[in-house]
């Protein structure tokens, strides 16, 4: 306890000037209070902390610590008005988390003054085209069931008799089965081609099936009616048989169309890695984007945008400002001509390897600190 006390007493160790500077906010009230945490960026040590989040304490702050030669921020004009003024000849950096989660705000407000695209109806597959509406996927044949291993049983055991010499015609005899099915056996090269899958055979209800479809899909499931209609257009079909199919149209569940995607999930597809999302996105985005060339155009733009900040080419930026004021999408048209007013500091984001990843860390670690300061004792605890 003595060793505690003594290293208790010593005064806290006084950091120098960094020579990169991180500046962020943090809440000591949400929406009322809030205070400016300055950290290194170098070895990410928490530097000092700002009683507001003004330009004046960080302007004074700099004055009184000169040697800073790079100051991480995020877009505040504050920060950038309070770094102009203490340390003029600092470069300023724009955090590149913060340039993304602008541009994903830009993409959602474009996204959503185009809202009636996304409502439209998706185009039909190839497939869906040229498919029948009463045609049913036949289940694929069952590899593992009793039929198919007696299957693979006899093909196994025609294949070993040929190939002792034995003729086809000897086979049949030799097992007592007929020569058409030592023949299916003996040209097929492997089992599974020996089983052929239940197709239903065509009836004389057949053409007249996607008009019962729509009819009941309207609401008229009388098949009395249905069959006074079809007898009426002269139909070789029978009341059995509009009953029948008007039954499985009974069984069938409901079959809604899929919703359209909504301004937040356009919004991800657009501003994800193409890698990271699933085919059925990659579908459905395509489909959007073909539907609507201004969210073509926006898509090139936030794929552009997407290379100069991980590759870190921001002397690309200015003729990606000037290519998307050209466009005038709503939303990214602004984000990209906000940008003209702190170029600097977001062309130095774009390029440096510094960010604000030091300071953000340190806001959460203040978050936690918050958070646990917060939490109200055990209410089984007895009260000393």
């Amino acid at each position: 306890m003595t060793l505690l006390r003594k290293v208790m007493a010593l005064p806290d160790p006084q950091p120098g000037t960094p020579r990169v500077l991180g500046v962020d906010d943090f809440a000591i009230r949400r929406g009322q209070t809030y205070s400016t945490v300055l950290t290194c960026g170098e070895t990410h040590r928490v530097v000092d902390v700002l009683p507001t989040r003004d330009s004046a304490p960080l302007a004074v702050w700099l004055a009184n610590h000169p040697g800073v030669e790079i100051i991480c921020r995020d877009r505040a004009g504050a920060y950038a008005e309070g770094a102009r003024i203490g340390a003029p000849t600092a470069v300023q950096v724009a955090d590149r988390f913060h340039l993304w989660q602008g541009i994903g705000r830009a993409v959602e407000t474009c996204v959503a003054a185009h809202r009636e695209c996304l409502n439209a109806s998706t185009p039909l597959t190839k497939m869906a085209v040229e498919a029948p509406s009463d045609t049913k996927v036949p289940a694929g044949p069952d590899l593992d069931g009793r039929r198919a291993q007696r299957k693979k049983a006899a093909h196994a055991l025609v294949h070993n008799l040929l190939a002792q010499g034995h003729s086809r015609r000897g086979i049949a005899r030799h097992l007592g089965w007929s020569l058409n099915t030592v023949l299916r056996y003996a040209r097929a090269v492997d089992w599974q081609d020996t089983l052929r899958e239940n197709r239903p055979r065509p009836t004389r209800l057949d053409p007249y099936k996607p008009y019962l479809e729509r009819r009941f899909a309207a609401g008229c499931t009388s098949v009395t009616r249905l069959h006074h209609e079809l007898l009426a257009e002269n139909a070789p079909v029978t009341y059995q048989m509009v009953r029948a199919y008007i039954a499985t149209l009974r069984a069938a569940p409901a079959t809604a169309p899929p919703p359209p995607p909504t301004v937040r999930q356009v919004t991800g597809w657009l501003t994800r890695h193409p890698a990271t999302l699933s085919e059925d996105d990659r579908t459905d985005l395509k489909n959007v984007l073909a539907r609507c060339p201004e969210l073509d155009a926006a898509a090139r733009h936030v794929r552009d945008f997407g290379e100069i900040l991980t590759g870190r080419f921001g002397t690309r930026l200015p003729i990606w400002i000037e290519a998307v004021g050209a466009s005038q999408l709503p939303g990214l048209t602004g984000f990209a001509l906000h940008m003209l007013r702190d170029l600097n500091a977001v062309t130095a984001g774009l390029t440096l390897e510094w960010s604000s990843g030091s300071v953000e860390g340190a806001v959460n670690r203040i978050k936690k600190i918050k958070d646990s300061s917060t939490v109200e004792p055990d209410s089984n605890c007895s009260e000393s």
